[in-house]
């Protein structure tokens, strides 16, 4: 074997010594451990469901008339037995202005959908938290919004179908709903106030005239039930009003030929009376 010379070896020496400083001097480009990399991951998760909260919790405006309503929930720390004992009927409000999750939840509540179905047509975009004789459907539900955070004043019409609101006009009716339902305050006073109307046709078409009598006022009671225990659930108030006068309730709201009003509800956060008034008033 040749025998390197001295200065072949100190070039190979300074070769080593060169190649040392390289490597000390580039930045690390190691992959970090996995447990970094696990806790970094979650992180970034918990962040992306952060933002997704936060867009379903708010009101997505879709376009000049439709409005978005944030998803509901479908689990709490209250429970049915729990609105079952406190169920009140609330006649006095305070000026406390609801959000739009609130609303969200109520509507939801009263006739949300549970299952979606595409057909027969008659479900109206599916099974609904409300049951209804032959899956009918025969309720609309229209919104007063006077007081509600993110939602403009002004009248909607809430459609099941997309979790949605449409906005028919901006004009505060409570006042005048007040006057139309035999003067009672509470629908003025509440920020928010539900109105019910029913397509009686959806209905009397396959039950004829037991429809219009005995099924569809028995679906109103469920639903209006509903938004009893769910305004309970959020700490809030609501009274089923039927004293109101039809026709003119119908002209307020400039209702379609078909449909008819039915039952009003209003929606807000309640003034604590005394526990014995408010028993005589159930």
């Amino acid at each position: 074997m040749k025998k390197l010379r001295f200065s072949e070896i100190m070039n190979l020496l300074l070769i080593a010594v060169i190649i040392i400083l390289i490597f000390r001097l580039t930045p690390a480009t190691t992959v970090p451990p996995l447990k970094y990399r696990i806790n970094k991951e979650s992180e970034r998760n918990v962040e992306n469901t952060d933002q997704s909260k936060n867009e379903e919790n708010k009101l997505t405006k879709l376009n000049d008339s439709i409005y978005k309503l944030p998803s509901p929930r479908y689990d709490s720390d209250i429970s049915i037995e729990y609105t079952l004992a406190n169920r009140r009927s609330r006649r006095t409000y305070t000026n406390q202005a609801l959000n739009a999750k609130e609303i969200s939840q109520i509507l939801w509540a009263a006739y949300g959908i549970t299952k979606s179905y595409d057909e027969p047509e008659f479900l109206r975009g599916g099974l609904k938290t409300s049951p209804s004789a032959g899956a009918r459907y025969p309720l609309d539900i229209y919104l007063l919004s006077g007081n509600i955070s993110d939602l403009p004043t002004g009248l909607y019409k809430y459609f099941p179908i997309g979790h949605k609101l449409k906005k028919i006009h901006s004009q505060d009716l409570r006042p005048e709903l007040a006057q139309v339902a035999l003067d009672q305050i509470m629908l003025e006073e509440a920020p928010a106030d539900l109105v019910y109307t029913a397509v009686f046709d959806r209905t009397t078409s396959k039950y004829g005239e037991r429809g219009k009598k005995r099924y569809v006022p028995m679906e109103i009671g469920h639903s209006a039930e509903n938004v009893y225990l769910q305004t309970v659930a959020l700490g809030l108030g609501t009274c089923a009003v039927g004293a109101f006068e039809d026709n003119k309730v119908k002209q307020l709201l400039d209702l379609p030929a078909a449909e008819e009003p039915m039952y009003i509800m209003p929606v807000g956060y309640y003034k604590k009376i005394d526990e014995v008034k408010e028993q005589l008033n159930k």
